[in-house]
């Protein structure tokens, strides 16, 4: 029997999230599950089935130690599901599509082959926070799941179009060819479905698109694209630079963290022998960002009218004021010609203060916003228009981004 789906995977150092396509063009989501907390348990379980269905949400009693786990935890479920008549086994997959934040020089996705697993070994060492748990799981498809195709995704891909002034660090050019040291960018997948679908919305072809977009989330970042393309990002070598997040710091001055403490170079207590953490990184990329400002992650309790304490208050006029900069950056970069501002990600997609805040700041820029329409309950479009009715405000947007559908789009346009 020939397969019936393809199944696209998101994982984090706590969480694992899937979904499962069929092989439609565009694809249709069959179901959802996602396994979080997996560092901090009990690890709690949510699972739907296709669009419009009713979420089941409960804490699991197992014990799961990896996202390798949940990830089988994911797929027993799954595939024990005798609804899901799609799914129901490993033979019914077409193609597993991995997402993993760094692809070094890679421009496009790849399929696992021993070369191409043998090159993303090597990149893991620039991002082990980042590609250490994707790969674990491409890991273990590649052995546990030979007869699947394995596709990986890379955020850093799509940013392959930056100029050389842009990705070049003023460095030794010799040490920085010897380590692959320049900058890459991130959150590729969710701008090429923002990219795509703004297109779609403002009924542009994608090569003549302009647009300043943002990716706002735990981790958070912009993007000024030119014609369909990156022409920069705030992120850099690592997800680290750029704008702070929940637990990064983004960017400082580098001699920060040393005198943070004498020993960043050290081995961080955090560190495996397959996953080798710096003091320095462990700092800046899990003890910093608004956490570290007001002790909690969640943004939510940052962007309110009334914030809780002076500290909240500050966390949100920092994350404000660094997303006004790289605007009013890119703007010019862009030279005025901008479609839209977009506003994505869990945070650019549910904060209405917030992005009310950053708009009334650019409003120099000629983008306005209609409260009204800024304040109402998000819709199942994929993207929604907020702006101002003022003549000849620029558009500003808001577009629900789907990398996992994002990636099996894209596997399926270019391999059938």
């Amino acid at each position: 029997m020939a397969p019936k789906s393809l199944l696209a995977v998101n994982a984090g150092s706590s969480s694992v999230k899937i979904t499962f396509f069929t092989l439609e063009k565009p694809p249709r989501t069959i179901a959802d599950a996602q396994i979080s907390g997996i560092t901090a348990p009990p690890a709690q379980l949510k699972y739907t089935r296709g669009p419009g269905s009713s979420t089941h949400k409960e804490e699991l009693e197992e014990r799961l130690e990896t996202p390798q786990d949940a990830f089988k935890a994911l797929l027993k479920r799954c595939f024990t599901d005798r609804e899901l008549s799609e799914v129901a086994s490993a033979e019914d997959l077409a193609y597993i599509c991995h997402r993993v934040v760094h692809g070094g020089d890679y421009r496009d996705a790849v399929e696992i082959t021993d070369e191409t697993y043998h090159y993303l070994e090597e990149v893991e060492d620039l991002a082990p926070l980042h590609n250490f748990s994707a790969l674990e799981i491409v890991r273990m498809c590649r052995k546990e799941l030979p007869h699947v195709k394995s596709i990986t995704f890379f955020d850093s891909a799509f940013h392959q179009t930056l100029p050389e002034h842009v990705r070049t660090y003023p460095i030794d050019p010799k040490v920085a060819k010897a380590n692959k040291l320049r900058k890459y960018g991130f959150h590729g997948i969710s701008y090429s479905f923002i990219l795509r679908s703004v297109a779609a919305f403002l009924d542009k072809r994608v090569d003549q698109t302009n647009l300043i977009a943002m990716h706002l989330g735990s981790g958070a970042s912009l993007c000024a694209i030119r014609e369909g393309r990156s022409i920069d990002t705030s992120m850099g070598l690592t997800p680290l630079a750029g704008l702070p997040g929940a637990t990064r710091s983004g960017d400082i001055d580098p001699c920060l963290v040393f005198h943070y403490t004498n020993e960043a170079g050290n081995l961080s207590p955090t560190s495996t022998k397959a996953m080798h953490i710096s003091m320095a990184e462990e700092i800046l990329n899990k003890k910093s960002g608004w956490r570290a400002l007001t002790g909690t992650t969640d943004f939510s309790q940052i962007a309110v009218a009334e914030p809780p304490s002076a500290a909240h208050k500050l966390a949100l006029k920092i994350v404000e004021d660094r997303l006004v900069g790289f605007i009013g950056n890119y703007f010019v970069k862009l030279e005025g010609q901008v479609d839209a501002l977009v506003f994505a990600g869990g945070i650019g997609e549910k904060s209405a203060l917030l992005r009310r805040r950053v708009v009334e700041r650019v409003r120099c820029l000629g983008f306005t916003v209609d409260r009204d329409a800024n304040e109402a309950e998000m819709s199942g479009d994929r993207v929604i228009d907020i702006s101002g009715a003022d003549v000849g405000s620029r558009r500003v947007l808001v577009c629900q981004t789907n990398e996992q559908f994002e990636m099996a789009y894209q596997c399926l346009e270019q391999r059938r």
